[in-house]
């Protein structure tokens, strides 16, 4: 007995000392803190977000690339709203009287702040300043948009805006940060470094009496919070040479990608056709982003890294690597240009792993590639397993999977496996002649403008690469994320990667590559570079081109792929040359190439605005001689 006693006493005692706490806490709150009773006799104490500027971006050579501009949301506490003159509201808003209704019946009757109408700018903030005292329930609260004074890099760069559900329930879950309405990162560096960019929220204790005037802060501020800025980012891009790529793809489809070889840094990243990034900013964000996603182009498309093109003949630059690493070749064999294998332009015969590359000769890889899988014998088990390994070793150069750049969306391409072949053709029933055109670059291959210019950083490393990556900096840190510091290895020799630059070096001086690409000013520059002509099914090829230079210390890779435009060693080398020259002279010496390139145009769009133009001209010509013809007559 004396046990429960002893219990039933501290259960008691545990109850007494709970409720006294409780009644010293209220007593102090409520007769000794004079902040909590004007707060109580006002009843409107508004927590008030204070958004921080989201980090600057700069260029590899301190150029501004994004910075903020201010906005203000116009914010609603619908348990608050006391409307007099609804229309005159309505008339500094410029909305209509509908609008209004249909937006207050949307929103949730609560007392908490929620976006009556995002981002005013400037002016429509001034034109309502002086009138919200009169509207119980309207506050405004001051946020940022980004600028882009160059607009440049739309895809690279990316936009920000409102939260979605499906990334505002993927939060909760995790760190709790956002609310509904904020603005974040949706593509783009805005979005793989939006924990870097977006800065810390502040927090602001406001007392308003029933005017909705401002009294003074809730507790002289104590609970108050200063909201922190976002860190700056340094990009590997090269503004200026982004600009001439982007002006190089005027009226082309396709992209261009150039790499520092040394680092891995991206200093182009340009896919065509683009769009003006300053469209997905502000208020007007929604109706743009739905006229840019019904262009029949695909502006939002990021050709550079989400294409999944056929390589064409670069890819003979792999294929020949792992041959002589494999010994199915060797540095001197030959093999002749049998054009009843597979066809091949008119090149001096046979041809061995340099020249092949240099005159970029088809049969030589036919037979290469049949010599890898059937090198245990002419049987389709041999077929079957040497074709996965021969697929291991491609996929050691980066394709057929994602490179790991930092931004999001990149594709990975497509390198198929064997059972991929037993699924289409039926298990045994498939051999080489279905598989043959993979050693060209060709058939069920696919391969991103990114992974390609990740290959050329690799040749001219003689080996290895980092993986690409777009921000060489993060705040005041000068390097940039550690799995971007890496070397990759793609398992050849460095012996045999000079045999294949070697090849390159001959193909630009004196291969497949034509005449204009040529630098004549600048003749002590070694560009070592490999065509393709992409086959086409539904037009005209596709023209693409890797290229690294100088040919010792290299100081630049690059890929460049623009569909419908024919042979690969005219249009896309010269794009890639102009750039390579840009960029390693700081000028351009050959202004008719540049604007013969800018003015080439292979959308149809703009070949049919220009033949209606030729058209609509010829026809007032006519017009004018027909009339000239008249008068003489009279």
């Amino acid at each position: 007995m004396e046990v429960r006693s002893n219990r039933q006493f501290t259960m008691y005692g545990l109850f007494i000392i709970v409720g006294l706490v409780f009644i010293v806490q209220l007593f102090k709150l409520q007769i000794l803190e004079d902040s909590y009773k004007a707060a109580a006799e006002s009843n409107a104490v508004h927590k008030e977000i204070i958004h921080p500027h989201r980090g600057l971006i700069y260029d590899r050579n301190g150029k501004l690339l994004v910075y903020n501009e201010p906005v203000y949301d116009l914010m609603v506490i619908t348990r608050e709203v006391e409307m007099e003159d609804t229309l005159r509201f309505c008339e500094a808003l410029n909305i209509t009287k509908e609008t209004f209704e249909e937006r207050m019946n949307r929103l949730l009757r609560n007392f908490t702040g929620q976006v009556f109408i995002p981002q005013l700018s400037k002016l429509e903030y001034a034109q309502i300043q002086d009138i919200l005292f009169d509207y119980p329930g309207f506050y405004v609260v001051p946020r940022t948009i980004r600028v882009y004074p160059h607009r440049s890099l739309a895809n690279t760069l990316g936009y920000i805006g409102e939260i979605n559900a499906t990334q505002l329930k993927k939060n909760r879950e995790s760190e709790k940060y956002y609310e509904q309405g904020d603005l974040v990162g949706q593509s783009g560096i805005e979005a793989s470094y939006e924990p870097y960019i977006r800065g810390e929220k502040g927090v602001k204790y406001i007392v308003k009496n029933k005017y909705n005037q401002e009294v003074g802060a809730f507790r002289d501020g104590a609970l108050d919070k200063k909201a922190i800025p976002g860190k700056k980012l340094v990009a590997s891009i090269d503004l200026e040479l982004q600009q001439l790529a982007e002006q190089l793809l005027t009226h082309k489809i396709g992209g261009i990608v150039a790499i520092e070889p040394s680092t891995g840094e991206i200093l182009t990243l340009a896919s065509a056709p683009s769009y003006d990034p300053n469209l997905l900013t502000g208020n007007k964000l929604s109706v743009n982003f739905r006229s840019l996603i019904v262009d029949e182009y695909k502006p939002l498309f990021n050709r550079a890294l989400q294409s999944r093109y056929p390589p064409g003949s670069t890819f003979k630059t792999v294929q020949a690597l792992i041959g002589l690493q494999a010994g199915v070749i060797t540095p001197k064999y030959q093999f002749p240009c049998a054009r009843n294998l597979v066809k091949c332009h008119w090149h001096p015969n046979p041809t061995n792993a340099r020249t092949s590359i240099q005159h970029s000769c088809n049969p030589f890889y036919y037979n290469a590639f049949r010599r890898f899988v059937y090198k245990d014998g002419d049987s389709f088990d041999s077929l079957y397993y040497n074709y996965d390994v021969w697929r291991e070793r491609v996929l050691q150069f980066g394709f057929g999977r994602k490179l790991g750049v930092d931004i999001a969306n990149e594709g990975a391409g497509s390198i198929p496996k064997a059972a991929f072949f037993n699924k289409a053709y039926g298990e045994g029933r498939w051999n080489y002649s279905n598989i043959y055109s993979l050693s060209i670059g060709q058939g069920e291959m696919g391969v991103t403008l990114l992974q390609l210019g990740n290959l050329a950083a690799t040749l001219a490393n003689r080996g290895f690469y980092y993986i690409p990556h777009l921000i060489k900096g993060i705040g005041e840190q000068s390097k940039p994320l550690p799995e971007y510091q890496k070397k990759h290895y793609v398992g050849a020799s460095k012996r045999y990667f000079n045999i294949i630059t070697n090849g390159m070096e001959a193909a630009f001086k004196n291969g497949t590559v034509g005449p204009l690409a040529q630098m004549p000013y600048n003749k002590d520059i070694v560009i070592c570079a490999k065509t393709g002509t992409v086959q086409n099914p539904h037009g005209e090829d596709h023209s693409t081109f890797i290229a690294f230079a100088p040919k010792d210390n290299p100081k630049i890779a690059i890929s460049v792929y623009v569909e419908n435009a024919g042979f690969g060693g005219i249009w896309a080398a010269n794009i890639a040359s102009l750039m390579i020259e840009q960029y390693l002279t700081d000028t351009i010496q050959r202004p008719a190439l540049l604007k013969q390139v800018v003015d080439k145009a292979f959308t149809k769009r703009e070949i049919l605005r220009r033949e209606a133009i030729r058209k609509a001209a010829q026809a007032r010509a006519d017009s004018l001689k027909a009339l000239l013809v008249r008068k003489e007559d009279e």
